[in-house]
């Protein structure tokens, strides 16, 4: 309760100080009568920042700026981590566990952090949304009437999400919150994470290289709204507030579906159709309307790179036994990704009151298929190849197609791993490969250990590997000499 309420009275006053400047330099009335209209627009403000929408005489008011959201998930966050060091949740963690095997008390350990993390962000979450329903009724007027149902899930959501991570940053280091999680959910979300921080990249990039080749028309702009030397102060905090949306818009754009400013407009590669748009300085950076230039849609192949870049991630932290578990893994990413990027699409978009911009932003439907299928298809097959890389090197087999290779040749590869210490010397022949016999016993062949094998086999796995027969067989080919090969399934683990 005392964080909660600690978090709205410290960011109500920073809202309120800011809409007292906003009132002192805009026109009288603009921003409430009084300073009671004030304190009420300071609210209305506090609301929006967690995505609560109005309701306006006309139609309704969804499209809210997300940077005004760092505010609150700030002190959220901020006053989590006083609230977990307070009730001093480190120490309530189970100090006596069953006696099981290790493996069991690592899950147990695991299942108690995630249930004092969840605990630890309802915590927070519950009084912060009722305190925030109370400010939704304060802040209805003639004109503006908050939705008290969003405003108690906006509000919810986000003191959980942010409990939640104050809550498990407390515990143990940023990188001990993924080792929470299960190995296989702990690869899919980072997979997830990288393919949507990537695409949010290009996202950026492409909004900086469209306002710096449009400087002249939003400069263009912001002289014809004659805002002064407050009001443009204000104005640029507006536009810097708004450029989360127009990154998600720009993510958008690069995966296919593009975006609309306006009903029956559209954004995107394959073409540009606009009307009249808001008066907005950052929207003269958008293109002209007509047909959009062959090299617009080279845009479309940053999906697929950042698909690529997740399978490998998704690989390196959770490599899979089989070779068609990988790429299966891979399409599972992509779908995390979609409806990531689906969530943000719908955040970043809504009407602005009603009729023709009753629609402004991307589709969250297109844009959850395409991003799917885009990053799922590249990611689907890089974690294959990797995964298929990654087997064939931990077994000591090379990729592709074995061949007959001479004695000296491998004599010369393993002195030369054993230089480096990549492998150690053994006069065994590896598996599956065909030696002259009289070479062989000659010549060291390098032996390459399967650590991966030893850290995800169990103990039965691994004593049934050790008593298996070696089946060697010693005969003789066509030309008359000696052959000697090994099951390749059967292999000295030593």
């Amino acid at each position: 309760m005392l964080a909660a309420a600690m978090t709205l009275g410290v960011g109500l006053a920073a809202l309120t100080t800011l809409t007292l400047i906003g009132w002192i330099a805009a026109p009288k009335g603009t921003l409430g009568s009084g300073l009671p209209g004030v304190f009420r627009t300071a609210a209305q403000v506090w609301l929006a920042a967690h995505h609560t929408g109005f309701a306006i005489p006309g139609g309704r008011v969804g499209l809210l700026p997300l940077g005004l959201m760092a505010l609150p998930a700030l002190l959220l966050y901020r006053a989590g981590r006083w609230m977990a060091r307070d009730a001093d949740l480190r120490v309530r963690l189970p100090a006596r566990l069953p006696k099981n095997s290790p493996r069991r008390q690592a899950t147990l350990r695991r299942r108690a952090q995630l249930v004092l993390v969840a605990q630890a962000g309802v915590s927070l979450a519950a009084p912060y949304s009722l305190l925030a329903g109370l400010i939704a009724l304060v802040a209805r007027n003639d004109v503006t009437q908050p939705f008290i149902g969003e405003a108690l899930l906006s509000h919810f959501t986000l003191a959980f999400v942010c409990g939640v991570l104050a809550t498990a940053r407390t515990i143990g280091p940023f990188r001990s919150m993924l080792m929470l999680l299960p190995e296989r959910v702990r690869a899919v979300t980072a997979g997830t994470a990288v393919a949507t921080a990537l695409l949010l990249a290009a996202g950026l990039l492409v909004v900086l290289a469209a306002v710096a080749v449009n400087f002249g028309q939003v400069r263009d702009l912001t002289q014809a709204l004659s805002p002064g030397l407050v009001g443009g102060a204000l104005l640029l905090l507006v536009q810097l507030l708004y450029l989360a949306n127009a990154v998600i818009w720009a993510s958008a754009y690069i995966a296919g579906p593009g975006f609309a400013v306006g009903s029956d407009t559209l954004v995107a590669p394959t073409g540009v159709d606009l009307h009249a748009v808001p008066i907005l300085p950052i929207l003269g950076a958008l293109p002209d309307s007509g047909p959009a230039p062959a090299w617009a849609m080279a845009v479309i192949a940053l999906p697929f790179a950042a698909g690529a870049v997740a399978g490998v991630v998704l690989v390196r932290i959770a490599p899979s036994p089989s070779y068609e578990g990988a790429p299966l893994w891979g399409l599972a990413t992509g779908v995390t990704t979609g409806l990531a990027a689906g969530a943000l699409a719908a955040l970043s978009g809504g009407p602005l009151r009603g009729g023709r911009l009753a629609v402004v932003g991307p589709s969250p439907w297109e844009v959850v298929l395409s991003v799917a299928l885009e990053v799922g298809v590249a990611a689907g097959i890089s974690a294959g190849l990797a995964n298929w890389l990654l087997l064939n090197r931990k077994a000591g087999r090379p990729p592709g197609r074995v061949r007959r290779v001479g004695a000296a040749g491998l004599g010369v590869l393993a002195r030369m791993a054993g230089k480096v210490g990549l492998a150690e010397t053994d006069s065994r022949p590896l598996p599956g490969h065909w030696l002259d016999a009289t070479e062989a016993d000659t010549q060291p062949i390098p032996v390459i250990r399967d650590d991966w094998m030893d850290e995800h086999a169990s103990a039965a796995a691994e004593v049934r590997a050790q008593s298996r027969r070696r089946d060697i067989v010693d005969e003789t080919d066509d030309r008359g000499g000696h052959v000697i090969y090994m099951d390749p399934y059967a292999w000295d683990r030593d």
